[in-house]
């Protein structure tokens, strides 16, 4: 670091091409029903998870037989990005990492080291930042990194693109969902549905859990203007907590929020999974299941819009993140007080109370 008028300026060196390839990093999800409990144990390992809670949840799994969509669809996003990049004259191969299945981040940064990628552009599948959301992802990818770099094997450096979560791409595929699935509701009452934008509860007290919040409400704002909704025709709610119910949870949740709606007089709504980016089992358990029966039980019409996975717009807005981090860094990469490739320890904390989340 150096001073221009006594201020601080970052030294950079100058390159050409400052990055090798992409590496889009997501949750993980089972194949088969044999993948199940392994796959649960590696989400809750390191946390003090009742063995009643993870029964409750691969119950869940196994109503869909083990196979979670995610791994088809993130590996699907791969593809559409790099495809994108070579459109656009920047031939970047685009990697899978996984922080819970196969293909494990570890296992992929190995083989992006073996083939020589030593600089990446980390593009996390999560559009709003929380700890879980964003922050442990982080630091599962250090965990790979230093395990990699103990048994002397090479381990790319990694920068991160910046927030997307208001990127027009995101937004637009998040209303074409929604449109798409007014269609599953008769005309009159699809004309008057709340649309109900749905995200993963987190601990309130979570760093990051204003973030959290402010981004999914920013988002939501977006896509309703786009889908021309006033403010009484949407709400942000959320689904899937697992944690103690003494400990407070960002609410309300879906089904508390759905029986409410019923009483004020709502006969329809459309639910949104604003906050994941595939639909995978928990959207498909807590949305499809749970909420649809929540929703019979009351007397609601319910509609569920997919998850944005691979809408072309979606795509456009996560290969536009990965091209704004390569023209920055390609004049020169910043040598930051704090590693580039490092999130900063507010972004690595962990919950400050305990926090028995199994799913993301």
């Amino acid at each position: 670091m150096y001073r221009v008028n006594g201020e601080p300026r970052v030294r950079c060196r100058d390159v050409s091409r400052p990055f090798d390839a992409v590496l889009l990093i997501a949750f993980g999800g089972p194949q088969r029903r044999g993948d199940i409990r392994p796959f649960l144990e590696n989400v809750v390992r390191g946390r003090r998870i009742p063995r009643e809670r993870l029964d409750e949840v691969a119950r869940h799994y196994e109503l869909f037989d083990g196979v979670s969509p995610l791994t088809g669809l993130t590996k699907r996003q791969a593809d559409g990005i790099a495809a994108r990049l070579t459109a656009r004259g920047l031939s970047l191969p685009v990697y899978v990492g996984m922080r819970n299945w196969h293909p494990l981040l570890v296992d992929t940064l190995q083989a992006m080291g073996q083939n020589g990628v030593r600089h990446v552009i980390g593009l996390i599948a999560a559009a709003h930042r929380s700890y879980s959301s964003c922050g442990q992802y982080r630091h599962n990818v250090l965990q790979a990194q230093e395990e990699l770099t103990n048994a002397h094997r090479e381990a790319p450096r990694i920068v991160y693109t910046s927030d997307w979560h208001v990127h027009p791409g995101f937004v637009r595929a998040v209303a074409d969902r929604v449109r798409a699935a007014y269609t599953a509701l008769p005309a009159a009452l699809a004309e008057h549905a709340r649309v109900l934008f749905t995200a993963h509860s987190i601990p309130s007290d979570m760093a990051h859990a204003d973030t959290y919040r402010m981004q999914l409400l920013e988002s939501a704002r977006l896509v309703a203007l786009d889908l021309g909704l006033d403010d009484e025709r949407w709400s942000l709610v959320y689904q899937s907590r697992s944690g103690r119910p003494s400990d407070p949870w960002l609410e309300p949740d879906v089904n508390d929020y759905l029986r409410a709606a019923r009483r004020e007089g709502v006969r329809s709504v459309v639910l949104s999974p604003l906050g994941f980016v595939c639909d995978h089992i928990e959207v498909l358990y807590d949305l499809d299941y749970e909420a649809r029966a929540t929703c019979e039980e009351v007397g609601i019409a319910m509609a569920r819009a997919a998850a944005v996975n691979d809408h072309p717009a979606f795509l456009n807005a996560l290969t536009d993140a990965v091209c704004a981090t390569y023209e920055c860094y390609r004049r020169g990469i910043p040598l930051a007080l704090v590693s580039a490739e490092h999130p900063t320890a507010r972004e690595l904390a962990p919950p400050r109370r305990g926090n028995d989340t199994v799913t993301r």
